[in-house]
């Protein structure tokens, strides 16, 4: 996308929430996160290059109609909406990934030290690699899941690692496989020290990216060795609707009372967090699982596609 473009649905999403949103240049500006005075400008632009007329004449506002829809119902602080055909998941996820690395980057660009916890999810991964590389070694990038499987393999997906590359941050792993063998296992890995240590940290983490993932036969819990098929038909049988980090979560976003659940090693997650936690996921596939987190009240921030919003909309009306 050229610079051109860039600024034209920079513009054209000021001008929405200007003009159909009745936002403030300052709402805007914080929204957006450019100043005040840019904020302005971008509206002033989306005027005189004929963006508004009615309404704003551009394929954006139907996608921020859409996050407005799901901020207001689900009382985010940030949500994006990109626009993507379901039919292809992979451009669905490239979109995705640009819009939520915008939303990384401001939180990255501090210079003040912070402390980022990052879950897993392939999406999330796609959103670091369209990171530029940022030069933050006061930061402090935690991992909130384990990255090693049943066999002993690590996790390629490692959000947390490719985070901390790219930012030249100090990186926390998490000391512990996502899944333990058993019940008594999950103890002893969480009361080690150095899990202690890792814990301590993410509890005053800045930010919060995670993704969110799907419960289904082939999923990615299953096809990266964390779980096993008996594992997925028995958190299906339970009403199993998605997972944050690896802990599976209802159609309700309430997380399910499953065996599964005490061999689960990560980093727990709060609902109605003080702190900014921003899911990175989409895709028609998704949708439920999306609903469930966001019924739950788990996020307060969201990036996802045209496609996905929709359905989750659709599913509360």
């Amino acid at each position: 996308m050229s610079k051109q473009q860039e600024k034209r649905d920079q513009a054209a999403r000021a001008a929405w929430l200007y003009y159909v949103g009745n936002h403030t240049q300052q709402d805007i500006a914080e929204q957006l996160g450019v100043s005040r005075q840019i904020a302005q400008r971008l509206v002033a632009y989306a005027v005189e290059h004929g963006l508004v007329k009615v309404r704003v004449t551009h394929p954006v506002s139907a996608c921020l109609e859409l996050a407005e829809s799901l901020r207001s119902r689900f009382r985010l602080e940030t949500c994006h909406v990109v626009p993507a055909n379901a039919d292809n998941a992979d451009a669905a996820q490239r979109m995705i990934a640009v819009a939520a690395a915008e939303v990384m980057e401001r939180h990255l660009l501090a210079d003040a030290p912070r402390v980022v916890n990052v879950g897993s999810g392939r999406t999330l991964r796609a959103a670091i690699d369209q990171l530029p590389d940022l030069d933050r070694p006061q930061h402090r990038i935690v991992s909130m899941v384990g990255a090693i499987a049943a066999d002993g393999s690590s996790n390629r997906y490692d959000v947390a690692l490719a985070a901390a590359e790219k930012t030249r941050s100090r990186y926390y792993l998490l000391p512990a496989p996502l899944v333990a063998d058993s019940a008594e296992d999950t103890r002893q890995w969480c009361h080690h020290r150095l899990y202690g240590v890792v814990a301590d940290l993410a509890a005053q983490a800045d930010v919060t990216f995670i993704g969110v993932g799907t419960i289904e036969p082939g999923c990615p819990l299953q096809v990266d060795g964390f779980i096993s098929e008996k594992d997925v038909d028995d958190l299906l049988a339970h009403g199993a609707a998605g997972e944050l980090i690896g802990r599976p979560i209802d159609a309700q976003g309430c997380l399910l009372e499953v065996p599964l659940q005490t061999r689960i090693t990560s980093l727990p997650l709060k609902p109605m967090p003080s702190r900014p936690v921003i899911a990175v996921a989409g895709s028609v596939a998704k949708a439920g699982a999306i609903g469930a987190a966001l019924r739950g009240g788990w996020l307060t921030g969201l990036v996802t596609d045209e496609a996905c919003a929709q359905r989750i909309l659709a599913a509360i009306n």
